[in-house]
């Protein structure tokens, strides 16, 4: 069976690799097109004020911006792509949490969103790669934020498990209907103008190679609830056993 999942796991880091180096090749011309598109915008700008160069350079931002839009979602796609080995640490999570509100911080201001922390004290150690799972958890924020335009609540909590901790991120957003809710971490699927619909499924894919699970509750109207689950790394007792940590 080991050898089975060895092959599997190879084949799906091959097929990252060949999607990867596609994305790169595309994103060459990609911005050659787009600077070009800055150059001929620059050059209607220049001309005189006329029905001709009005339209034209309506039409070289319309290219802009869908070049930056192909751009963002392969900047995204070779984010979930990338195959790499977790660094792994002891870390303490109401840390690693504290890091990633503080530099939310002012763009939650800005959003008009109040931060509220209940990180329960002496939590048991957890191993992380710290900036993978910085990366996990602040897209989730952003996601909060997103879903309230026009402010609210985020509250951040975390807890103990039976075997393990957990990380529950509460807002008082516009929420999710059932149909949204079954395909919140599908692939390129997203509600949000512009979204790449890869930020939740690169979360996911994070949290899963840390041994974890990442959860979902919503209702429209009432907000949403994300929920980390980690494990807890065991320890080896006076009688040889493993035993998880507390």
């Amino acid at each position: 069976m080991d050898s089975v999942n060895q092959r599997l796991a190879d084949q799906y880091a091959e097929i990252a690799r060949l999607a990867g180096g596609l994305a790169h090749e595309i994103k060459n011309p990609l911005s050659t097109i787009r600077l070009n598109m800055e150059l001929l915008a620059e050059d209607f700008a220049a001309e005189p004020e006329n029905p001709r160069s009005r339209r034209a350079l309506a039409k070289v931002k319309v290219v802009q911006r869908e070049c930056q839009r192909l751009e963002d979602l392969l900047d995204d796609f070779l984010r979930f792509a990338k195959v790499r080995p977790l660094k792994l640490d002891p870390s303490n999570l109401n840390e690693q949490v504290k890091q990633v509100l503080g530099f939310f911080q002012p763009k939650a201001r800005q959003s008009r969103i109040e931060l509220i922390e209940f990180l329960a004290p002496d939590l048991p150690t957890v191993l992380l790669d710290r900036e993978a799972f910085h990366g996990a958890l602040l897209n989730l924020v952003i996601n909060a934020q997103q879903a309230m335009p026009d402010g609210g609540q985020l509250v951040v909590r975390t807890n103990h498990t039976a075997d393990g901790v957990a990380l529950d991120l509460i807002d008082t957003g516009c929420g999710m209907d059932r149909d949204t809710l079954a395909q919140a971490f599908d692939t390129f699927f997203s509600t949000k103008p512009g979204g790449t619909g890869l930020g939740l499924p690169t979360a996911r894919k994070i949290i899963e190679a840390h041994g974890g699970a990442i959860l979902v509750q919503s209702e429209p109207g009432r907000g949403t609830q994300f929920t980390i689950k980690l494990p807890t790394p065991a320890r080896i007792s006076a009688d040889g056993k493993e035993k998880q940590e507390r």
